[in-house]
């Protein structure tokens, strides 16, 4: 009795030791990644890639994701049919105003048509620039997490870059504006000072 004792504890002293030190070497391939949001193979590229396309809004005037950089972003991948998508929308919008002076852009871009983009627009107006990416963009998404390539999708990128966040599903304002709060860059991250 004592000796299997003795075995079972010895079985489960290796198991937590192995996944201990499994989670150090999945920190060590990944620095960058927050805790709780594993990286994804590729992710600084795919990024890189995403950041320096130029996607045009509903009326056509193209928009260079580049000049934004070097502030906190708040990419939101959405569609004009996606009922959840609609929903958070108004929250993004206030939070826009909120942090505008903060070191904070939003970005939607749309899995959509610049028509229904436009029509959209037109009916519910934000505070916040709507780009259309199509039915393309969508493989950019996937590239940078969002494996099941649904949406909403949303990513926060930090002022230096990095991928801070990311949520495949509707998102609430009060966790949106948490996850700005703890995002390096954000003049409420930085006690009130923009990072520059």
């Amino acid at each position: 009795m004592k000796t299997s004792l003795a075995k079972l504890l010895a079985i489960v002293t290796v198991a937590l030791v192995s996944l201990a030190a499994g989670m150090l070497f999945s920190r060590q391939q990944h620095p960058s990644a927050p805790p709780g949001i594993p990286a994804v193979e590729g992710e600084a590229a795919a990024l890189n890639g995403l950041l320096s396309l130029s996607l045009p809004d509903a009326s056509g005037h193209m928009n260079a994701l580049e000049q934004w950089r070097g502030r906190t972003l708040v990419i939101n991948f959405w569609a004009t049919w996606c009922p959840p998508c609609r929903k958070e929308m108004p929250a993004f919008s206030r939070l826009q105003e909120q942090y505008r002076n903060r070191n904070v852009q939003f970005l939607g871009i749309a899995v959509d048509t610049p028509e229904n983009v436009q029509d959209f627009a037109a009916k519910t107006p934000v505070s916040y620039p709507l780009l259309v990416g199509g039915n393309e963009i969508l493989s950019r998404a996937r590239d940078l997490g969002n494996l099941k390539m649904g949406l909403p999708f949303t990513l926060i990128i930090d002022a230096q870059g990095r991928i801070h966040a990311r949520k495949l599903g509707g998102i609430g304002e009060a966790e949106l504006e948490d996850l700005l709060r703890q995002t390096p860059g954000t003049a409420a991250a930085a006690g009130g000072q923009a990072e520059r």
